[in-house]
């Protein structure tokens, strides 16, 4: 397993999770540094891996681009006007390498990429205001945004284009799917609402102490 970290000093690294050399069978693990790179200009807003891709973005506009296997720079993608907020990749069961790259930013757009090779598809105006995040249906053919417009939107991937759009509310810092596709939550503050993926549906929600920064979907 990858794993890769973003700064406000404009670094990224690159680290490898693996078993300890000299107890290869032990349930310990450790993480080894394969590399480092003042990639940005700015202080690094969004990071995202998927097989031996990774991908940073950041308050300069764009996202790079990282081999991880060989720990080197694939370059960079400058389709943004302003401040990357999220990236994501789309990597379909069959497939080693991801198929996709979405980004979003704080101008309210969109981006779709092919990945082989990193080619832009389509950029995609979705809300009002900045995107805060984006998730990606497991079957690769939607994908759920929310904002600061206070909106949470669909995006149909097959057709490039926005096919839904409702006002929450109340702002949502994040969106995510479960690992089946079936269900979403999203993050408001201190609660964690969760939704059915085909009507939208409450089923439930969670009220936390604090508010909730971070989040991922599970087993």
């Amino acid at each position: 397993m990858s794993l890769i970290a973003g700064s406000y000093e404009k670094f990224i690294w690159g680290f490898k999770l693996k078993p300890l050399k000299h107890e290869p069978s032990s349930q310990n693990l450790t993480l080894t540094p394969l590399f480092s790179y003042q990639s940005h200009l700015a202080h690094i807003t969004a990071a995202a891996a998927s097989g031996p891709a990774a991908a940073s973005g950041s308050a300069d506009d764009t996202i790079h681009l990282y081999d991880l296997p060989s720990a080197s720079s694939l370059g960079s993608l400058h389709q943004h006007t302003s401040s990357v907020t999220a990236v994501t990749f789309f990597t379909p069961p069959s497939l080693s390498f991801p198929r996709n790259l979405l980004s979003a930013s704080a101008d309210g757009s969109v981006c779709i990429f092919d990945t082989d090779p990193f080619v832009h598809l389509k950029t995609v105006l979705v809300h009002k205001k900045a995107v805060n995040d984006l998730s990606v249906h497991p079957s690769g053919k939607l994908a759920l945004t929310v904002g600061r417009d206070e909106c949470l939107a669909m995006l149909n991937l097959v057709r490039g284009r926005r096919s839904f759009y409702c006002r929450l509310g109340k702002e949502a810092s994040l969106v995510k799917f479960d690992l089946g596709g079936e269900r979403f939550f999203m993050v408001t503050e201190e609660k964690v609402g969760v939704h059915e993926a085909e009507d939208a549906k409450l089923v439930t929600e969670f009220e936390c102490p604090k508010r909730v920064l971070s989040a991922a979907p599970g087993e």
